[in-house]
């Protein structure tokens, strides 16, 4: 795996992981239009169709499964997976180019994800874990979207509560993982913002956002739909 030393530049990496609800993918969007030309998202590749009103190089890197495949055995991505029978990864040398002209590059994906970026650009690296303010409101806001069906609100709950252990669990191993509430959109930017003006990866967790994320964590145990064992799943 390329490491962190193998590239120049002043750039750095700005992972938003958090659940369904939470906000990240606009606060994402909030960052890059605020610097356009320092911040910039790393378009992934994907072997699936590209759709009517998207753009290579844009939205995705559409590539041949085939080519997607030789990207794997070449260990060309940092981190990939396998979506309803789909590809989807992302390459170092996407990551690179960016880093390496000294700019940001935002990222809304999972823990999973997160980890290899962490891994592969240990001193360029933000691990930020953005939520709601209660395990209540993050069920409020799947609720309200209108489209959840009951199993797929229970995976997005499932995927919610496993996240929060795995973050906790990170944040006592001394992962550096930082952590946003998003109660108020123009705040929660605010305070990724205040996040970026440390060196990367110096931020850690204070005590009231781990009593917080613990709540929260207890509360989704408590709730039978986010329950990994539950057999309607």
């Amino acid at each position: 795996m390329i490491g962190d030393s193998h590239h120049g530049g002043s750039g750095r990496c700005v992972v938003l992981v958090g659940p369904a609800g939470a906000g990240k993918t606009t606060i994402a969007h909030r960052l890059i239009a605020a610097q356009p030309l320092m911040r910039a998202f790393s378009v992934s590749h994907t072997s699936r169709p590209m759709r009517a009103a998207e753009r290579d190089g844009v939205d995705y890197w559409f590539v041949p499964r085939a080519t997607f495949e030789a990207l794997i055995d070449a260990d060309a991505f940092v981190e990939w997976a396998r979506v309803h029978d789909n590809l989807y990864g992302t390459t170092r040398a996407a990551i690179a180019h960016h880093l390496e002209a000294g700019r940001q590059v935002i990222f809304d994906i999972d823990i999973e994800g997160a980890g290899n970026i962490a891994r592969a650009f240990p001193d360029r690296t933000d691990l930020v874990f953005v939520t709601p303010p209660s395990w209540q409101v993050l069920v409020q806001r799947l609720q309200a979207r209108g489209s959840e069906s009951d199993d797929r609100l229970r995976r997005r709950l499932r995927t919610a509560r496993a996240e929060l252990e795995a973050v906790l669990r990170q944040a006592d191993a001394g992962v550096p993982w930082a952590a946003v509430v998003n109660d108020d959109l123009n705040q929660a930017v605010a305070d990724v913002e205040t996040l970026l003006r440390s060196p990367p990866g110096t931020q850690r967790m204070p005590a009231a956002a781990l009593t917080r994320l613990q709540s929260m964590r207890a509360d989704g145990v408590a709730d039978v739909r986010a329950d990994p064992e539950d057999p309607a799943r």
